[in-house]
């Protein structure tokens, strides 16, 4: 049996894998009650040919309808033959399959095998890398027995960073390039308020999205109101001394340290995303 398209294939795959992943066995006409019964995964039947890029399509098929049984059901019916494997292990789509799999299934460290030993194109890389962090992060909360804060989570990305296989080397994500970071604090002293519009059109000078724009002008202006609750403490503090204290020449409006208590923060947090 040839199939002449991808659709023809996935919809046999529909009929065949319930039967012969969960252990089925196929009996021809021919065969007696009395005679053995012959086992055969799908790509053993006589006649039957799926080739790799068949078989590739309908891993991308199963993976974007998220049906996660079925696509493992699928791949355990892939041919172990040595020949036959290594032209199906070729494909892209059947490795990032085998890691999608491996993901939702908690199988962590074969996940991480499959990213660091597979080069992934660009296109996938996204994907990829949020299957990467996130399984890393659900071990490190499982270890802890607590959720991960943001500090936790930029340790753990620190401790374990994106393999070179799905990573094409550029910078980004969670710090942002200090050109970026430059333009996100001249537009914030001009609006620390900017409306959508202007999210978007900051968004598009820097190259984010104006969620993240968004995020990091939120983020800003709450440590921007932390620095100015510390320094009315401290100020609340300085004045229960006494006015003598206060008119000292240590605490001179024009001092060094009077600018510096009085100034906005200016450090930008890792983790503005």
């Amino acid at each position: 049996m040839v199939f002449r398209s991808p659709l023809e294939l996935f919809s046999a795959s529909r009929l065949l894998l319930p039967h012969f992943t969960d252990g089925g066995t196929f009996q021809s006409g021919s065969c007696s009650p009395e005679e053995p019964v012959s086992t055969f995964p799908p790509f053993a039947f006589p006649g039957l040919c799926f080739s790799a890029a068949q078989v590739a399509s309908v891993c991308e098929t199963l993976e974007e309808t998220g049906d996660i049984e079925r696509l493992a059901r699928f791949l355990w019916s892939l041919p172990v033959a040595t020949g036959a494997c290594d032209s199906i292990s070729e494909q892209e789509s059947v490795q990032r399959a085998r890691a999608v799999v491996a993901y939702h299934t908690g199988s962590f460290r074969e996940l991480y095998h499959i990213l660091e030993t597979h080069r992934f194109t660009r296109a996938s890389h996204g994907k990829l890398q949020a299957m990467w962090l996130e399984a890393h992060y659900r071990e490190a909360e499982k270890l802890r027995g607590r959720p991960l804060g943001p500090v936790d989570k930029y340790r753990v990305r620190k401790k374990f960073p994106l393999p070179r296989t799905i990573w094409d080397g550029e910078q980004k994500t969670h710090c942002f390039k200090e050109r970026t970071r430059g333009l996100l604090r001249e537009w914030y002293l001009q609006d620390p308020y900017p409306n959508p519009g202007k999210k978007r059109e900051l968004a598009h000078a820097t190259g984010l999205t104006p969620t993240q724009v968004g995020n990091w002008f939120k983020n800003r202006r709450q440590r921007d109101r932390a620095a100015a609750a510390k320094n009315r403490l401290q100020n609340h503090g300085m004045g229960r001394e006494g006015a003598r204290s206060l008119s000292g020449p240590d605490c001179s409006p024009d001092s060094p340290d009077g600018d510096a208590l009085l100034s906005v923060t200016d450090s930008d947090s890792d983790f503005d995303v």
